[in-house]
């Protein structure tokens, strides 16, 4: 599924309550999301970490849907690389 297809899928199966939350109470969510895969990538398995990599990007879908971002315009800017340098792999000191 390309990030096109994510945001479409889940604004079509959330999206109502998702603007009923609004934003403020998103990003709460997308914070203990993030925790949550923290502590899965420090002492979860395999198992855990894919299953919160998922929710993170849900919650980040979810996220740009409501603030009306395109995700795959929003990434366009690391497809060469460092979007500071320009250089693959990054040269920043």
């Amino acid at each position: 599924m390309d990030l096109a297809e994510l945001q479409d899928v889940i604004d079509r199966t959330f999206g109502d309550r998702d603007r009923a939350r609004g934003t403020a109470a998103t990003v709460a969510w997308l914070a203990e999301e993030v925790g949550e895969l923290a502590q899965a990538v420090r002492k979860g398995s395999r198992e855990a970490q894919v299953h919160e990599f998922g929710d993170v990007i849900a919650w980040v879908a979810t996220l740009a849907n409501q603030m009306g971002v395109d995700l795959t315009l929003a990434v366009e800017r690391y497809r060469n690389g460092c979007p500071r340098c320009g250089a693959l792999p990054c040269a920043c000191p």
